[in-house]
């Protein structure tokens, strides 16, 4: 799973959100490391509805333009769950291989106070 989908469905775990809102979910998330261009988000969006991950959850006119909400389903939880888990396996065995690293992890022998 990409990093900017991994981010999607974790913006959308808690409410549903239109575009713009994923947009700012994701940079909070991310703290400011991924920043989607609407061309990535709506593709990424259509195809997350496509592998039934996510759905259209409403539609709002707002100011004359058309709002869609997406909230994630049963499959996307549990999809970004298991990649949740994933992720921490191999950020545990990062850290085991770095604590290996004459020096500790920094391997500079540098002491932080």
């Amino acid at each position: 799973m990409h990093e900017s989908t991994f981010l999607i469905l974790t913006a959308l775990a808690a409410q549903p959100l239109h575009g713009y809102g994923v947009v700012q979910a994701v940079e909070e998330l991310s703290a400011g490391d991924v920043k989607l261009r609407p061309g990535t988000l709506y593709g990424a969006l259509d195809r997350l509805v496509e592998q039934h991950l996510i759905e259209v959850d409403r539609e709002e006119v707002v100011d004359g333009r058309l709002r869609r909400y997406y909230r994630l389903n049963e499959a996307g939880a549990a999809a970004l769950q298991t990649q949740a888990e994933r992720l921490r396996r191999h950020a545990t065995a990062a850290d085991t291989q770095l604590s290996k690293r004459p020096g500790g992890a920094l391997g500079f022998g540098t002491v932080i106070a």
